[in-house]
Formats: C-alpha cells, structure tokens, sequence
C-alpha cells in the first residue's frame, strides 16, 4: 500500500500547489468567481464534467449498478441529460448575462424584487450540496488510511477550501482539470475494463445474475421519472453549474463545451453500472451497495493502480466539493450579505470584493466541515436541497427565460408556494418520497401562471433591458464601460 499512499499524497499536495498558483491569477471579482470569463473548450468542457459527476456519480452509481444491474446508470444518465438541455438550449443566453448568480438574473428579469428569496433557497440548496460532499471524504480516506470520521472529514475538507479560498475559480478550475483527467484514466480507462475482465466478460456476468440485471428499465420507470424531475432539472438551475456557464469565453464554448461534457457523464453513467455489475457477481453478499466501489478497488487492483483510482474517486468528491463550496459563498455574500452590506454600509465606501469573497469562502467551508460532522443522514439532506430547489426555484427560472408575460409577483408567489408545498408534502409523505417534488412543482407552475396573468405584465424598460443583456449588448456590471455609460449622456 505505500506505492498507493504516495500516489495519494502527492494528488492532495498539487492540489494545494494548483490554489496558491492559482492566487496569482485572481485579481479581480470577474478572476476570482467566474476566470474572467475567458475558458476556452478544453478547459470548460473538463472542469463542467468534473463538477457535475462528483462522489455519488461515482460511488453511488457503482452501488446502484451493484443493486440493479445496467438500470442503476439512470441517476447519473439523468445528470448528462440536464447538462446536454442546459448547454444546446440555455447556457448561450445564460453566458451572455454576464452575471455572477441566478439570483442576479431573476433580478435583472423581473425588476430587482425575485431576487432575495431565491437567493436563500440556493444558497441552502449549495451548502447541502457542499457537506454531502464532504462527508464522502470519510468513506474514502476509511479505505484508505483507516481513519477517523471526523478526522476523515477536516482533512480532506481543510485542502478544498484551502485552494478554494486561496485562488477562487481560477485554482478550481485548474484542479477541476486535473480531477477530470485522473477520473478518466482511473475509472473509465482503468477499473471498467479490469472490473470486468475479474467478473469473467460480460457472458459470465450474464450467466450469474438474473436477467433483470441487464433490462435497461429494471430500475423501474417511476424511479426514472423522479430522477429527471430531480437530476436533469436541478442541472438547469443550479447556482453551481451556473457559475461554470458563467466562466465560457463565449456562446460557442458554452454549447459545444457543456455538449462534449454532457456526452462524457452519459459514457460515465454506463461505466459506473458496469462496475457495479462485475462488484455483484464478484461479491454477491456485500452489507451496502454503496460498499461496492472501495471493495474492488481495494481486492482487485494492482498496487499503484489502486491507488489512482481511489484518486479518481477522491477527485470526484473534491471537484464536487469545490465547486459546491464557492457557489454556496458566492450566493451568501452577492445575493444575501451584500444586500445587508447595502442597507448597513455607508454609500460610496470602498468595499476590497477579491478579500470579501475570500472570506466568504473560508466561512462558508468552515461552516460545511463542521456540519459535516454533525450530520449523518446524506441521502435524506441531498433529497431535502434538491426538491427545495427543483419545487422552489425550477418554474421562475425556465420562466423568466421563456416566458415574457411572467412577472416579479408571480415569481415570488412560484418561490413561495412551490417551497412551502415541497415542505409540508415531505413532512406528509416522507423526506425519501417522490411525491413532493410532483406536486410541489405542479403548485409552483399554478402559482406563477395564475399570479403573473392576474398582475400588471412586467416594466417594458425591464424587459426591453433584459432583452439588450440577453443578446449580449449589455456591459458586465462594474465594468468601465458600464460606469461611462451611465456618467455620459446618449447622443441626442
């Protein structure tokens, strides 16, 4: 095992190597959360695909390979789903905005009066999404080292808001690169083909599980359905995938980036259900399918080799993690501090947003450890974010961008309704249950049609300023260009 921990250490030790270099890049608020706007397509279609397959893209779409054969690739199937619709029919228009939060485009949209709820929503929504994260690090670092929990927990979550903080986008980025390139070669290229090859081939994988193993619906379609209500819509709307559609160069990257990222989680999809298959004809009796991914990393793979895939899985987590963590803190201080900061904070003082947002992510990761901890049930706090987001947030969203006769009333009735529905239906019908994100969403939906055609149609200079930022005529906000041409008058 040392060849393995060496491998190990030397991954954590670049990444913190990648946050300082980082650093050096991310002078300004644009450098610093969204890398300058400047990704190319190499770039922006690794660190898209790092961010959405996180650790239980991996570990847990093993474990549900393990339990149900080819079927179980739907939950991260889903995913590559949402983030192909996001890319061919949304990311070219959400890049234009040249926003830094999806709080900022409700504003924009609907006149500066959606903004704050949904802000409160999202960021819950990230925070969650950052500790279930971070709590995969005890699995691993247990395979790994035998350690502690909560030692487990600090350490891994210690580096990412280390490099997090220190370089902002820019150093997750870099190691996003680099997580999506050691996930490649560990998982894809590397335990797949030696998963299978220890199960006998696929005929003697078929010859040892039951048939429904290899029914690509035997996961049953309402679990199906639940999961592109869930999945393939949270990846539309999600402050963190946003913020990823936000660093492109331009619309192009942002299409055909997210396409190339979306067709490489569906292949991962189906590769985590493969794996899953050979775990359960190699280990039929395991206690927990979730087992599955560190059984035969740790009993079938050649020494170093094992140790780059366990560095596959802890990049998963990580790239997650990360992108979790500085969503969660750019909604906290854009969309909720700097409200407050605007009411408290004399106008016209100088405000250092570089250090602001640093601290915010340092506060916000401290945060996300030490809940990390407290917490034990992931599945049921990731169910209870997803369904807030998807029954909260899902219909002012799509409809703001859709739909024009949509107003600030209806989005904050869509916001209000579709949450509370969401809360008393999981309090009714059980957090795991799929009932309420059905209905909530359903309530939403009512909430905003009824609300907005019973209200005065949006501010035709809101509208007619939405349509300039939208088609890309619009400066960044705090640009110099901006700040002219509110200081110099129009030509007459």
């Amino acid at each position: 095992m040392a060849v393995d921990y060496l491998v190990i250490v030397v991954y954590l030790a670049g990444m913190l190597a990648m946050g300082w270099w980082g650093m050096r890049r991310a002078k300004s608020k644009s450098e610093f959360l969204v890398a300058g706007r400047r990704l190319g397509l190499a770039m922006y279609s690794g660190t898209m695909a790092a961010i959405v397959l996180g650790g239980a893209s991996t570990i847990g779409g093993v474990g549900l390979g393990y339990q149900y054969g080819l079927s179980g690739a739907w939950m991260v199937f889903t995913i590559g789903l949402g983030l192909l619709a996001l890319s061919v029919f949304f990311s070219a228009r959400i890049a234009r905005l040249k926003v830094y939060t999806v709080s900022e485009m409700l504003d924009l949209r609907y006149g500066g009066r959606a903004g704050v709820i949904s802000g409160l929503v999202m960021w819950a929504y990230t925070l969650m999404l950052a500790v279930t994260s971070t709590i995969a690090y005890a699995t691993i670092f247990d395979v790994l080292f035998d350690m502690n929990r909560t030692l487990a927990i600090v350490l891994g979550g210690s580096i990412v808001v280390a490099y997090s903080t220190l370089g902002g986008m820019w150093s997750i980025t870099l190691t996003d690169m680099v997580q999506f390139v050691v996930k490649t070669i560990g998982v894809l290229l590397l335990l797949l083909p030696i998963a299978v090859v220890k199960a006998g081939g696929f005929s003697e994988m078929k010859a040892q599980l039951p048939t429904e193993y290899f029914d690509p619906l035997g996961i049953g379609g309402e679990t199906i359905f639940t999961y592109v209500l869930i999945y393939t819509f949270g990846m539309l709307i999600g402050q963190d995938i946003w913020q990823r559609v936000f660093t492109a160069r331009g619309d192009r990257t942002a299409r055909w980036g997210g396409t190339i990222a979306g067709t490489y989680c569906l292949a991962y999809a189906v590769a985590g259900a493969v794996i899953g298959t050979a775990a359960k004809v190699l280990y039929p009796k395991l206690a927990s399918p979730d087992d599955a991914f560190a059984t035969i990393v740790k009993d079938e793979l050649p020494v170093g080799v094992r140790g780059l895939v366990l560095a596959a899985a802890l990049a998963a987590v990580m790239s997650t993690s990360s992108g979790a963590l500085i969503a969660c803190a750019t909604v906290a201080n854009n969309d909720i501090w700097a409200r407050l900061r605007g009411i408290v904070r004399p106008e016209g003082e100088q405000h250092d947003e570089v250090k602001g947002n640093r601290a915010f992510i340092l506060l916000m990761g401290l945060a996300v450890i030490v809940t990390a901890i407290a917490l034990n049930d992931v599945v049921q706090a990731l169910t209870v974010a997803y369904n807030l987001l998807v029954g909260g947030l899902l219909v002012p969203i799509l409809g703001g961008l859709l739909w024009k006769r949509g107003t600030a009333q209806g989005a904050l009735a869509s916001v209000a309704v579709g949450g509370l529905a969401v809360i008393g239906l999981m309090a009714a019908y059980g957090i795991l249950a799929n009932e309420p994100v059905y209905y909530g969403l359903l309530a939403s939906l009512a909430a905003y049609v009824v609300v907005s055609l019973a209200t005065r149609p949006t501010d035709a200079a809101v509208l007619a300023a939405w349509r300039e930022r939208l088609a890309g005529r619009a400066p960044e906000p705090g640009t110099v260009s901006e700040t002219v041409s509110e200081q110099v008058p129009a030509a007459q």
